[in-house]
Order: structure tokens, then C-alpha cells, then sequence
């Protein structure tokens, strides 16, 4: 199940151990899109990024990078270059997000000791300049994901707006109310 709530993904809510994911793409390129929020916040998923070697930097790919006490940044290889090819196909590769959220669903089986919850928080991923569709990336989301907690923020500027909606005691979203105590 997603949790949509307005806001920034670098400050997500909630309580237990979160795994913050994003795309990356495969050539090094660091330097637009959420990479600036991550990099203004913490240098370390920067540094680690630019450290893969070409050979590994390969979709699919995917890097756990603590930032704070149980939080890690997820850096995901699931971009083919930067930019729309030639035949029109935009640089996100769905296959690549699934299979990198599957190495995620299972990283996080890993941490989860059974008394502090594990939840997953992206922002609207692969939407951006990498080009993707959200109603296809959503499925991918859930397919990959079942058992796990997400939380997808946005700004208000990319999601239609019946998505969100301000509740006297929360945020109505598509999947219920998320009370304020959630929020934090």
C-alpha cells in the first residue's frame, strides 16, 4: 500500500528505520532532479555514487548509504543515460526500478528485527527528467514492495490532485487519511 503526502522526501515521517530510494543513472551524472535535495542535506550518497565503477554502475544496481541512525539513502541504477533516445524511449527502464525495489524489499527483511518497523519513502521516482509515467511506476511500486510500508511525497506539482486533499485531522489521500501523529 502507498501513503501520498505532501512534502519533502528528505525529511520523511514516521517512526522505525527508512530507506529514502531514488533513481540514478547509469553514466555518473549526478547533479539534477532530487540528487540536489539528497546532496544539500548529506554528501555521503554523492561520494558513494561516484565511487561505483563503470563496470558495476549497471541498471539494477542499487547502493545502501546510512545518512543518520536508521536512515539510508538507496541509491538505484534504473536510468539509461539522461536523456529520451532516439526512438523516443525515455531514460527510466521499469525493469530496472522493479528489480532494484526487489533488492530493497529483501535489504529491508534484513533490518527488520520483528519490533522496529522498516518503511520505504521516495518521491515520485523516474517522473521527472527521467520521463516515466506514474500510473505505470505506481504498479511497479506496489508489485515490488507488497509487504512493505511506502510513502511517496510530492510537492503538489507532479501528482494529480485528487491525490491529496488537507483534512481537518490529516492528509485524505487515495489509500485513507494519514493522521497528523503519522506525519512527523
Amino acid at each position: 500500500m502507498i501513503k501520498y503526502i505532501k512534502g519533502d522526501a528528505t525529511a520523511p515521517i514516521g517512526p522505525g528505520i527508512k530507506l529514502i530510494v531514488h533513481i540514478c543513472n547509469d553514466i555518473g551524472a549526478w547533479g539534477a532532479g532530487f540528487v540536489l535535495a539528497i546532496s544539500k542535506k548529506w554528501k555521503t550518497p554523492e561520494q558513494e555514487y561516484r565511487r561505483i565503477q563503470a563496470k558495476k554502475r549497471k541498471l539494477g544496481y542499487v547502493q545502501y548509504i546510512p545518512v543518520e541512525p536508521n536512515m539510508f539513502i538507496v541509491n538505484m541504477i534504473a536510468q539509461n543515460g539522461t536523456v529520451t533516445n532516439e526512438f523516443g524511449v525515455p531514460p527510466v527502464r521499469y525493469s530496472a526500478v522493479y528489480t532494484c525495489l526487489q533488492k530493497v524489499a529483501g535489504f529491508a527483511k534484513t533490518l527488520d528485527d520483528g519490533t522496529t518497523p522498516v518503511s520505504v519513502h521516495m518521491p515520485i521516482i523516474g517522473c521527472g527528467l527521467a520521463g516515466g509515467t506514474w500510473t505505470i511506476m505506481e504498479k511497479v511500486i506496489e508489485e515490488s514492495l507488497k509487504d512493505i510500508p511506502v510513502t511517496v511525497y510530492d510537492f503538489g506539482t507532479v501528482l494529480d490532485p485528487s491525490y491529496f486533499s488537507q483534512g481537518a485531522t490529516g492528509f485524505a489521500t487515495s489509500v485513507g487519511i494519514i493522521p497528523k501523529e503519522d506525519r512527523k
